[in-house]
């Protein structure tokens, strides 16, 4: 499983900054650029400026190395360069993924991204066999390749958090056997349904989610490396090889495609999105049951806050956030949608803005996960007060309908006679079962003994038998069946 440190930029390094800041990356005078051979000028700061992406894209720099890894490993079996130079290439990039890690590598602006710093730290290191790593390579080939990669690794994050979650949710379900409380149609009551059952809810909505995502992993795990600017190269390649190396399912088969690609980018989005959405339903469900007016969680302290100036406040804002920040991931989306909307094949530069909203989707997800199961961990719902709400909305009348339906009666008649049942209920100031059998047979005398056991939510729960329902065999055998997946709860 991929480690969350995908995430992390290397801030720790004391040379970094933000370009045009006044203690700037270039440490050094600018240097000729890696590709600057039929330049006569350089490039002003202020598109020096404009242009660098290694302010953010260095958070590649794992996946960039592996892909040179592979690269080089795949060039020295071909002839293309020498066993010596593999060997050096090699030990290079290993020594500085060390420098990265430790905080001891100096990212330069005039450098412009993660590749070519890397690549030109590499020559400053070895000398001369750094030039030929980027034999039948590009830079729009790399990145892609380095995206990829990224993806995947980010993909496997959020899947092992969703499964947290999961979790949290199926835990929660556990320690509140038996516990009814209304469904809500419209935000009105309609119906009893046992507690499990609806937490439950949400953990079938994220298991959607994790299938969205490794479907979409399966759709990205092809191989761009080799395809080279748009065109692919002459040279005796072996696109196979680095493929497999890297853990694709294979090259991806055109290599126009292959760089001009971000399908899976956006799919990736796409899948955040709707992850998001679920997740802020989930906020906006808890914020309510913890308000005033429903009451039916307590928070913690742990997973609140007050407020600066009313001392008696308690908020869910944990969730609140969840909710909130659901727009953002829904916005980075529409960011890359918008960006891509309009491309020529093949590259274009524009593309250098697809990596900002896909690492800003991973990391408000990766949030909103972990501090949604820390907050399902930190909750107790407060029995007194949802067995006191419970009696209002008759919440069994369509439990009664079906009593009818069983003595033969047509469901739109039952519907009708305990409609005026519920309008007898209004005049009485009771709920249905305190009706009295002679107050339900002025309406149908169909009515008999045996319908007070429909009657009141203990009873009307009982009665649902269907496959899925919120009956207690139904929800025991969904409760059991998400405790083996997770493996949980045993």
């Amino acid at each position: 499983m991929a480690n969350l440190d995908i995430l992390l930029i290397t801030e720790a390094n004391g040379a970094t900054s933000l370009p045009g800041s006044s203690d700037s990356m270039e440490l050094e005078a600018k240097e000729i650029k890696l590709w600057g051979g039929r330049f006569q000028e350089s490039v002003t700061d202020a598109v020096e400026r404009f242009t660098e992406s290694i302010s953010f894209d260095k958070d590649l720099y794992k996946h960039d190395i592996r892909g040179s890894r592979a690269h080089a490993s795949m060039l020295a079996k071909q002839g293309l360069i020498s066993v010596g130079d593999e060997d050096s290439i090699l030990t290079g990039l290993d020594a500085i993924e060390r420098r990265i890690q430790n905080g001891e590598f100096v990212w330069r602006a005039d450098r412009e991204d993660v590749h070519m710093n890397i690549e030109a730290a590499l020559t400053d290191l070895i000398g001369e066999p750094a030039k030929k790593l980027h034999t039948a390579r590009s830079r729009n080939d790399q990145v892609a390749t380095d995206f990829r990669l990224w993806c995947r690794d980010a993909i496997d994050s959020i899947v092992e958090r969703i499964k947290d979650l999961q979790i949290a949710m199926v835990d929660l379900a556990i320690k509140n056997a038996g516990t009814i409380v209304p469904g809500y149609t419209h935000l009105q009551r309609a119906q009893p349904v046992l507690l499990q059952h609806l937490l439950l809810a949400f953990v079938e909505q994220l298991d959607r989610d994790s299938g969205r995502l490794l479907d979409c992993r399966s759709r990205l795990n092809f191989c761009p490396l080799g395809a080279c600017a748009l065109a692919g190269t002459g040279l005796p390649i072996d696109r196979f090889m680095t493929s497999n190396a890297l853990g694709f399912s294979s090259p991806l088969r055109n290599s126009i495609d292959a760089v001009s690609d971000r399908d899976f980018a956006m799919e990736f989005l796409s899948a955040n999105s709707i992850t998001a959405i679920h997740l802020s339903r989930l906020g906006e469900e808890w914020v309510l049951w913890a308000s005033e007016e429903f009451g039916f969680i307590t928070p913690n302290d742990s997973v609140s806050t007050g407020s600066s100036i009313m001392p008696q406040k308690k908020n869910p804002d944990p969730m609140e956030l969840v909710r909130g920040k659901s727009a953002r991931v829904v916005g980075d989306l529409v960011t890359l949608l918008t960006l891509c909307k309009g491309l020529p094949l093949a590259y274009n530069r524009d593309l250098q803005e697809d990596k900002e909203p896909v690492f800003d989707s991973v990391r408000t997800v990766l949030g909103m996960l972990e501090v949604s199961a820390e907050f399902a961990r930190n909750i107790s719902f407060n029995q007194d007060r949802i067995k006191k709400a419970l009696p209002l909305g008759h919440l069994d009348a369509t439990t009664l309908a079906d009593y009818l339906v069983h003595k033969g009666v047509p469901f739109r008649t039952s519907h009708d006679i305990v409609g005026k049942c519920v309008t007898m209920c209004l005049g009485k100031n009771c709920q249905l079962k305190d009706l009295s059998l002679n107050d339900l047979r002025m309406l149908s005398p169909i009515f008999g003994d045996d319908v007070y056991e429909f009657l009141g939510v203990e009873n009307a729960v009982s009665k649902f038998s269907s496959y899925g329902s919120t009956g207690s065999e139904c929800v025991a055998g969904q409760l059991q069946y998400w405790i083996q997946k997770l493996g949980t709860g045993q």
